[in-house]
């Protein structure tokens, strides 16, 4: 790296990112085009690297520049926390939605809330549970919690951690196969699955793959449902490390491949606001503290 590297230059690089094109990170940076141009232009004689390939319809990040993205990222956090950071101790007021998971939001958010709305007794949190994906950009949540990382738009990004995704059965139902669990032949076993609506998931797709094309016994489109469908010994489950071992499952495989990273989004345009700043660091905080638990089994 070039003694000349300008840490300020990857706000420039992010916003050609996600813009696509110089015109679109101009505007949303409130610069000139060529000031755009030539600070990309410093930033990758600094790091020796081409970041983007140039073509007609605009700007696409080359192997090294989508590499580069993630780590990119997290300085544009670690600069937006740094800035806001002597102004978090004043008056933290008003409404913050948090959009989430049901299951993470019983078992880590909500337990966790007292302490920091005692610290900022003006500060209200609204947490937006369920299946259902919010839209930052239409302004339907100001956090969202996600375990699919969003590819566009103007937003900010943080990695909390993964979510560890074993095989998971009941007592109940692995004594009636025959020679108990270590006769467990998982093509012949029965399955508690995802609707087809959500096969997109990583889960859905393991169980799919030791269906071999049979149909799966049971489906449900929560987490929560899925546990309690295991927990009646309706078959075996891909679940949630910490969820199936609160409710004490038997791990049958304790990583078939499906984990999951977890993303704490918000737009960008909010991420130096006081309140947001204010839950949004007390959710990397505790996540990290909740790390191996979340991940390993």
């Amino acid at each position: 790296m070039s003694a000349n590297f300008n840490w300020d230059d990857t706000r420039i690089f992010l916003a050609i990112a996600r813009a696509g094109t110089l015109s679109g990170a101009a505007e949303a940076m409130e610069m000139g085009i060529a000031t755009i141009s030539r600070r990309l232009d410093r930033l990758e004689q600094s790091l020796s690297v081409p970041l983007f390939s140039r073509h007609q319809s605009g700007y696409r990040l080359t192997d090294d520049g989508e590499a580069l993205v993630e780590q990119a990222e997290a300085l544009e956090y670690a600069g937006l926390a740094f800035a806001e950071k002597a102004k978090l101790q004043g008056n933290v007021a008003g409404l913050v939605r948090l959009a989430t998971s049901d299951n993470l939001a019983t078992h880590f958010i909500l337990p966790s809330l007292e302490g920091l709305m005692n610290t900022y007794p003006e500060l209200r949190v609204d947490v937006l549970s369920g299946v259902q994906s919010v839209n930052l950009h239409r302004r339907d949540a100001d956090l969202a919690i996600r375990m699919v990382k969003p590819d566009s738009g103007n937003l900010t990004l943080k990695r909390l951690g993964t979510v560890g995704f074993g095989l998971y059965g009941s007592n109940a139902y692995l004594k009636k196969v025959p020679g108990g669990p270590a006769g467990l032949s998982l093509p012949h076993a029965h399955y508690v699955g995802w609707p087809e609506s959500h096969q997109h998931l990583p889960a859905a797709r393991w169980i799919t793959r030791m269906l071999r094309g049979r149909p799966c016994r049971l489906e449900a489109n929560t987490l929560a449902a899925q546990v309690s469908a295991v927990l009646a010994g309706l078959g075996l489950g891909v679940l949630p490390h910490f969820m199936a071992r609160h409710n004490g499952l038997r791990c049958v495989n304790p990583d078939p491949g499906v984990d999951q990273a977890l993303w704490l989004v918000m737009h960008s345009d909010l991420a130096g606001s006081r309140r947001v700043r204010v839950v949004a660091d007390h959710l990397i905080a505790l996540f990290d503290e909740h790390k191996a638990y979340l991940a390993l089994p």
